[in-house]
Order: C-alpha cells, then sequence, then structure tokens
C-alpha cells in the first residue's frame, strides 16, 4: 500500500491548532516516525535528542504508543520516558492505518517541581548539563487533565477530516502514477524534493531515480517545470491576464526566471508565443480566396 500526504493543507491545519491551543501537533507515518510536517520539537525535547541514548529512547518509546495506538485503533495517551504527556490518533483511508496524529511536549497542572523531580528520577542515564535541560523543563506548557481530553476529542475529528478529505490517502497506483499525479496536483506550490519525497513517503534517491525513468535524462525540478510551462501555455492560449500573473499563477515567483525557462523550452519568450497564437488566429479569420 502507498500512502500520499498533502503537506501543505497538513501544515495548514496544524499550523491553525497551534495557533489556537498552543499545543505542539505533527504527522507521524505508519511506522511511527515523525515526518517533521510542520514546527520542531520543545526545547527539552531538542536536548534530549541530541544524546544517542536519549534518541534512542525517544524512539523506543513513540514505537510502542503506536502499538498500542494500532491494537485500541483510537487514542492512546500516555506519560513519555521523560515524563512529558503525550497522545496519538491513527488516521485511517479507507478502512487501512496510514498514519497518526500526535500531540503533547507538555505537561499537566501538578507544580513543576513534582514533575521534575519524577523525570529526574528517570534520567540516570543523562549524562549532559541537566541544568539546561531543567530549564527547558519548566518553560514547558502545562495543560490540566480534563483540557487534554478535550483537546483529544477536537483531534479525533480532526483526523477523521483529514481521511474524509483525502488529504492523507491510501493508493494502490505505481510510484511512477505517483509522482506524476503529484507534480500535477501540486505544481503550482513551492516545491522541493524533499517536501515531495516526505509526501510521497519514500526518499530522495529513489524519487530522483522515478524521474529518470519517467523522464530519460531529466529531474524532479525539470518534471515540475514542464508542467508549469504546459499550464503556462494554455493560460497564454486562454486567458487575457498579464505575463506576471500567469508567472505567479503556474508556480515562478520570479518573472525573469520564468521567461529564461519558457524561452529555453519553447524558444520563443511569453510574450512571443502569445503574439504567434494571435497571428495563427488572425490568419485563420482571413477569408479564402477565390
Amino acid at each position: 500500500m502507498n500512502v500520499l500526504f498533502n503537506s501543505e493543507r497538513l501544515r495548514q491545519m496544524l499550523g491553525c491548532l497551534y495557533l489556537f491551543s498552543g499545543i505542539h501537533t505533527n504527522i507521524y507515518d505508519k511506522s511511527g516516525r515523525d515526518i517533521r510536517i510542520f514546527g520542531s520539537p520543545s526545547e527539552f525535547c531538542q536536548l534530549m535528542n541530541q544524546i544517542p541514548e536519549g534518541s534512542r529512547r525517544c524512539e523506543h518509546c513513540d514505537a510502542m504508543a503506536v502499538v498500542t495506538c494500532m491494537e485500541k485503533k483510537r487514542f492512546h495517551t500516555y506519560r513519555c520516558h521523560a515524563g512529558l504527556c503525550e497522545t496519538i490518533l491513527p488516521i485511517f483511508s479507507q478502512g487501512e492505518l496510514v498514519a497518526f496524529l500526535a500531540f503533547g511536549q507538555v505537561l499537566d497542572d501538578q507544580p513543576y517541581e513534582t514533575q521534575w523531580e519524577r523525570t529526574l528520577g528517570s534520567l540516570s542515564w543523562y549524562g549532559g548539563d541537566r541544568e539546561p535541560l531543567r530549564e527547558a523543563f519548566f518553560h514547558l506548557k502545562r495543560v490540566p487533565p480534563e483540557k487534554q481530553q478535550a483537546y483529544e476529542q477536537i483531534l479525533e475529528a480532526v483526523a477523521l477530516y483529514i481521511s474524509l478529505e483525502g488529504i492523507i490517502m491510501s493508493t494502490e497506483l505505481s510510484e511512477q502514477q505517483r509522482l506524476e499525479i503529484y507534480i500535477n496536483d501540486h505544481f503550482r506550490e513551492k516545491l522541493s524534493l524533499d517536501q515531495i519525497a516526505r509526501d510521497l513517503n519514500m526518499g530522495t534517491t529513489k524519487l530522483c531515480a522515478l524521474a529518470k525513468k519517467l523522464t530519460g535524462e531529466g529531474s524532479v525540478t525539470k518534471m515540475i517545470s514542464a508542467r508549469r510551462i504546459a499550464e503556462a501555455k494554455a493560460l497564454l492560449a486562454n486567458e487575457n491576464l498579464s505575463i506576471t500573473q500567469i508567472a505567479e499563477q503556474v508556480g515562478f515567483s520570479d518573472y525573469s526566471y520564468f521567461t529564461n525557462v519558457f524561452r529555453k523550452t519553447t524558444s520563443l519568450t511569453p510574450t512571443a508565443y502569445r503574439k504567434s497564437l494571435e497571428q495563427d488566429m488572425t490568419s485563420l479569420d482571413r477569408p479564402l480566396r477565390k
């Protein structure tokens, strides 16, 4: 089963959730890996992950949470290995588990000192300076249990919306078809190789190999440019828009760069291409000589 992620829609949704709640929320793939759609981990979690043992413990904790969530088939709330409150929810597509919605890196409403003492008792392995870790811990957001439970209910509805809208979806398409469809759906956006790889749930090396297979000596960048130029040609032929407007609509933020790419592809500038179309139409409108 292949999984498609619409990272732009997800980023917008997670941004709104964070603005509303101040709680770190993100997307995990089916294996439980945070795919870094929005934001960065808290300073406390970053310090923990700087040490290999801390990173290993975090990954193991996430993996165990994923297993429990899969068994329950609904949200699972727990304290991580460092004592932070975490919740993970499953996202389904056509009845198949495709990803997880996770939120946390928060504390409950007990005093900071009480919760820090509990965390400190589990950090015998931590060899770094504990003072910066303590300071970062005391900057974590405290959320009363009833608010955490309310947020769980909200995110269950969000997970259902993601599924119904196909924002994350399973597909049986070939990898080549998935890449072509993705570019066709997203060419107007500002794209990067890393983002496309995340959305298609594959490595960048594999992604480049697919592009080469589809276009001969081409690349992902050339595939995107070709789709943008094809759309620009259609707009030049059928819409009364300025060249700048057309460039923006097809995903080029720089007018000069758009003109250069268009000329390399068609041997004409956008303006010359539009004039050639107008001349062709004029010749067709002329009456035939008897």
